[in-house]
């Protein structure tokens, strides 16, 4: 584990072989809860975060949808999912919610509803509020992934599958979700993952950096 949040990142990468170690549940639920807490545009939290644990399972997906040996060799596997139908009733779900939680009238939130409402029509086709959504699920991950290497977890985000062979894998359509990202949670394999111990490769402070005055 690190105390420091850029040494962890400087440790971490992409682990592209883990070692089939169980990660601690203390970890799982920090990395977990770092997800739930992370930003979200009005705090609607539009995404759905499944953690699935079971081999089986887990090897199904890397055999049908996403032909990577991190799938069977992790721990755990996150598969971040937005809702398949991001509407007014489901803002008017979290503004009840905010109103239980803040124990305040749910009348008071009526302007506020309307701004996050008004954010929905203009964005208009339910395509378009799938890519906002989506874009809120990439903040979760990112939080997910720091937190994972704070806890001295190998996380490798995904990409690359097929999303509606896995969203029938794991049913997602009866639960109204579309998945979007993955990531698998577990620990290198020194002996078979030749990037594990390798320098971290990004681009020079300098260049990435651009200082507007």
């Amino acid at each position: 584990m690190f105390t420091d949040v850029l040494d962890a990142l400087n440790w971490r990468y992409a682990t592209k072989r883990m070692n089939h170690h169980t990660v601690p549940q203390a970890s799982i639920d920090r990395i977990v809860e770092a997800a739930r807490l992370a930003p979200s545009s009005y705090g609607l939290q539009p995404y759905t975060l499944l953690v699935i644990t079971d081999p089986q399972l887990r090897a199904r997906i890397q055999q049908q949808a996403a032909p990577q040996p991190q799938l069977t060799e992790c721990s755990h596997l996150l598969v971040f999912a937005t809702w398949a139908s991001v509407d007014e009733p489901r803002v008017d779900e979290f503004l009840a919610l905010t109103a239980l939680k803040r124990q305040i009238p749910v009348s008071d939130l009526q302007g506020y509803g309307e701004v996050i409402k008004g954010t929905l029509r203009t964005l208009g086709s339910n395509q378009a509020r799938q890519q906002w959504a989506a874009r809120q699920a990439y903040i979760a991950l990112g939080m997910a992934l720091t937190v994972a290497a704070l806890e001295g977890v190998d996380a490798t985000p995904m990409e690359g599958f097929d999303p509606l062979e896995l969203d029938r894998i794991l049913g997602l359509e009866g639960k109204q979700l579309n998945s979007v990202v993955m990531a698998t949670l577990g620990y290198r394999d020194t002996d078979q993952d030749a990037l594990a111990g390798q320098a971290k490769v990004r681009r020079p402070l300098a260049e990435f950096r651009q200082v507007l005055d």
